[in-house]
């Protein structure tokens, strides 16, 4: 085998992977989104809870999770007039604003002061959770489940509770309190801190002549399915981890295909939850303290259908006459700020608090490179900016591997008459022909396949910035300059409609339209990978020469879709790449083939060696 047909299958190698990574990434989530949107789902729960809200234990004496509450599907109403149906306590914090409802005692309205709907300043802010009426009800709650058999009169959905205060802020809980009328005064005390975790301690005073034993429960319950960005790069859906289980990760189809659309865990330490691209919900039990936790999907099919994570446990009893605070329940619900998760997780013990953000495989690398590139931010003040000094730091920690590499290439290049030589010597004798051409490469110290190891090596650190810009909150409405005012949405601009100048976006087009997203940064980005591919020989195999050829192009429509920080991010290192190869071939006294390439393209004649 010749070195160029390993050439030319090492590149339709890396092409492969590129083209499969896109689909993997990109392609085949946007068809499933669509395909399953257009699909009816058959399974129904047979969890009693969907519909009724009870079911019996499995074991005398021990409730089982169907016990936890759930909600049968209501009639919906505005916001406003969901809200309306309970007396409710305001939330003011710097961070939040929103109520609890006094009817149950629930957090189900929660919106965040610091995060808009779009990059306009006053558009409208963020609604995280919304009350059961609503249109998509989407809220946190916490009870009790009674022992099987025992005639305890419990806090449920249509309990009016009584507060002692009308606001909860971060210097003002609220304690909630609720006599059941037979010697059980239950109280719930909800603290909240200056950015998005509640803190909800529940506590039974027992002035009866018996015993009380109870079972605490949370629970986090979303009505229909949201919708959601379909990326297999990014997870939506249920989330936890629960003792020393891996990350539990079911989007909404997912948990559909486990029994019953139910998953069971027991652990001890943990937390779950639900999670969207930017924004998350979580219960956190007591951190020392073993429970039982359930993700599942009930009720009908549709915009009808319940998700919900909770968890239940161990029972608790309160002695006549004493009380006693039985647990402390804390939830997040916010913006998935590093910062905070990650204080959290320090500050609560909370045991792998900082994978509610999806670093994806390449973790050791995508969290690190955040960290590097935020802490630039803070300097320059412009996260566009950042990416930039970080490629060029990459490419500084590169630089060894690179300069060998395109050494290698100029030694390669050096040697062609000779390899021409040793191919003519022995046209029919492939065999001989290889040997001779190994030889030559040990002797010269010629790597053939080292020019390709700079873009093998940065494929995961490409993945990882990808996931960074694609991911992180930090990257959501962060504007570079000119017409990008958001790193994380593709480049608006779109070469199929001249750059905005006839009325109409070409991507809104049936069947192609995916395909027409060009804007001014991939343009750009196709063309610094044109130049960076004519940096070199010209393969001499037809069918190799043409796919370099037709390379770019195929890149410039793929990335045409992707956040604009990784287009701009792209170009920026192809052009440090030219400027290093440039350099470095000149130093090696080896010709740069770029403007003889580019002359051969038009037709020109190509100057000689």
């Amino acid at each position: 085998m010749t070195s160029e047909q390993k050439n030319l299958f090492l590149a339709i190698g890396l092409s492969l992977v590129v083209l499969l990574g896109w689909n993997y990434f990109y392609g085949a989530p946007k068809m499933d989104a669509a395909r399953q949107a257009a699909q009816t789902a058959s399974q129904q729960s047979s969890l009693p809870n969907a519909t009724t809200g009870t079911a019996p234990a499995a074991n005398p004496g021990s409730p089982s999770l169907a016990s936890v509450p759930g909600e049968p599907a209501q009639v919906i109403r505005t916001r406003e007039q969901a809200l309306a149906l309970s007396p409710r306590i305001s939330i003011d914090t710097p961070a939040l604003t929103g109520s609890i409802a006094l009817k149950g005692g629930r957090i189900d309205d929660v919106s965040l002061k610091n995060y808009r709907e779009t990059i306009d300043p006053k558009s409208p802010m963020i609604v995280l959770l919304s009350p059961l009426g609503s249109e998509n009800p989407y809220y946190a709650e916490t009870g009790y489940v009674g022992a099987p058999g025992a005639n305890l009169a419990l806090p449920n959905a249509n309990t009016v509770w009584t507060a002692n205060t009308q606001k909860l802020t971060p210097a003002t809980p609220v304690e909630l309190s609720w006599d059941n009328g037979q010697g059980l005064v239950f109280r719930r005390t909800i603290s909240i801190d200056d950015r998005y975790m509640f803190a909800i301690k529940e506590s039974v005073d027992n002035k009866g002549a018996q015993a009380a034993s109870v079972f605490p429960y949370a629970l986090i319950s979303r009505h229909g399915k949201p919708k959601t960005d379909g990326y297999a790069v990014l997870h939506e859906g249920l989330l936890g981890i629960i003792g020393d289980s891996r990350i539990i990760e079911l989007t909404y189809d997912g948990v559909e295909k486990e029994t019953k659309a139910t998953k069971l865990v027991e652990g001890t330490s943990g937390w779950l939850g639900f999670t969207d691209k930017y924004w998350a919900t979580a219960i956190v039990p007591a951190q020392d303290e073993p429970f039982k936790a359930r993700f599942s999907a009930n009720g009908p099919q549709g915009a009808n259908r319940i998700y919900q994570t909770d968890l239940l446990e161990d029972v608790h009893t309160i002695a006549p006459g004493a009380s006693a605070d039985v647990t402390t329940t804390r939830l997040f619900a916010g913006a998935k700020e590093i910062q905070a998760i990650d204080g959290y997780q320090v500050q609560y013990g909370i045991k792998n608090f900082d994978l509610m953000i999806d670093w994806g495989w390449f973790y050791f690398i995508t969290k690190p490179l955040f960290k590097l590139i935020d802490l630039i931010y803070k300097w320059v003040g412009n996260f566009g900016v950042a990416i930039l000094i970080v490629t060029v730091l990459v490419k500084t920690v590169f630089y060894p591997l690179a300069n060998r590499s395109y050494l290698s290439m100029a030694k390669m290049k050096a040697a062609q008459p000779e390899m021409t030589a040793i191919r003519e010597r022995f046209p029919d004798d492939k065999q001989k022909q290889q040997q001779e051409l190994m030889e030559l490469y040990r002797r010269e110290q010629i790597n053939p396949i080292a020019g390709c190891l700079p873009v093998v090596v940065q494929i995961p650190v490409f993945f990882a910035l990808y996931k960074v810009i694609f991911i992180t909150l930090e990257m959501r409405h962060a504007p570079f300059f000119g017409w990008i005012h958001d790193l994380s949405a593709p480049d608006p601009t779109n070469l199929f409609n001249l750059f905005g100048l006839l009325p109409f976006d070409p991507t809104h087009l049936p069947m192609v339209g995916q395909f027409l997203a060009i804007g001014i940064w991939p343009l750009i980005m196709g063309v610094s990978m044109f130049v960076q591919m004519k940096m070199n020989p010209e393969p001499t195999d037809p069918v190799q020469k043409q796919m370099f050829t037709w390379m770019p192009v195929l890149f410039t429509f793929m990335l045409g879709t992707f956040p604009a920080g990784l287009v701009i991010y792209w170009t920026w290192n192809n052009t440090l790449s030219v400027t290093q190869q440039y350099f470095i071939m000149k130093r090696a006294g080896v010709k740069v083939e770029l403007w003889d390439n580019l002359t051969g393209l038009l037709g020109g004649k190509k100057a000689s060696s």
